[in-house]
């Protein structure tokens, strides 16, 4: 399973651990990533997403997890959160 945020697209980072003497060693900075069951308005139904605790604080900012879907770029987005976005398009058009 890849150390990814679904929602917005986060991932691992790497970078150097620094001692006081300047030594330098390569390090991984992971995200902090989540199980959470998020509800959809449209859809009627919980989601279940792999997201950093971050992108949870961006969904309740924007108001909810349809909002945040339908604002979110699609290269962000993982290929389950796309084909909710999809379904949400499709539920709210019609």
């Amino acid at each position: 399973m890849a150390r990814r945020c679904e929602l917005t697209g986060k991932g691992v980072m790497v970078g150097n651990n620094v001692s006081h003497a300047l030594n330098r060693t390569r390090r991984r900075f992971l995200p902090n990533l989540v199980n959470v069951t998020l509800l959809s308005d449209a859809l009627n139904r919980p989601v279940k997403l792999r997201v950093a605790t971050s992108a949870l604080r961006t969904v309740e900012h924007r108001g909810g997890l349809d909002a945040f879907l339908l604002k979110q770029d699609d290269a962000d987005l993982s290929p389950l959160a796309l084909g909710l976005k999809k379904e949400i398009r499709a539920t709210l058009a019609g």
